[in-house]
């Protein structure tokens, strides 16, 4: 994932696209933020991690998508529809980086499955379906959607 992104950059920075430069070089600031932060626990002990896992690279993309889908948003309301666009263009070249995403039906049938497969029956499980369902698909679903899902799910059993 990180050789990709790299090399994304380094093509952005040979055919002068300068967005596409500027979103891989916030992704990449990310990362290493996200490492750096990773080599200490809360109490400043070494943990021995050296660089975040993939599936941790996927799940800090979906967060950056979803910072610019909500900056977007607000930008619309205030009538500043370019800087909207600009947040939106953002999200189409860090998707480039996510694996397919998993289309309604999909997810619907793997909130049933972690439904069926961890045995819970109320809200106050979700926290627990919801880790089943981010270990297993980290970068392919939006859990913003997948929330309501379980919730309805629950309801329902």
């Amino acid at each position: 994932m990180r050789d990709r992104i790299n090399q994304s950059m380094k093509e952005a920075m040979k055919s002068g696209d300068k967005k596409r430069l500027s979103t891989l070089r916030l992704v990449n600031a990310a990362i290493k933020d996200r490492d750096i932060a990773a080599r200490a626990d809360e109490s400043g002990q070494a943990t021995g991690t050296e660089k975040i896992s993939d599936q941790d690279i996927l799940a800090l993309l979906q967060k950056m998508i979803k910072q610019r889908r909500d900056s977007a948003a607000t930008y619309r309301q205030g009538g500043r529809e370019e800087l909207a666009e600009g947040e939106e263009a953002e999200i189409a070249i860090i998707e480039e980086y996510l694996p397919e995403q998993m289309s309604d039906d999909e997810m619907r049938a793997a909130v049933k499955a972690a439904l069926q497969e961890t045995g819970c029956c109320g809200l106050k499980d979700m926290g627990k379906i919801m880790g089943v369902l981010k270990e297993r698909f980290t970068g392919r679903m939006d859990f913003g959607r997948v929330s309501a899902m379980v919730k309805e799910g629950l309801k329902e059993s």
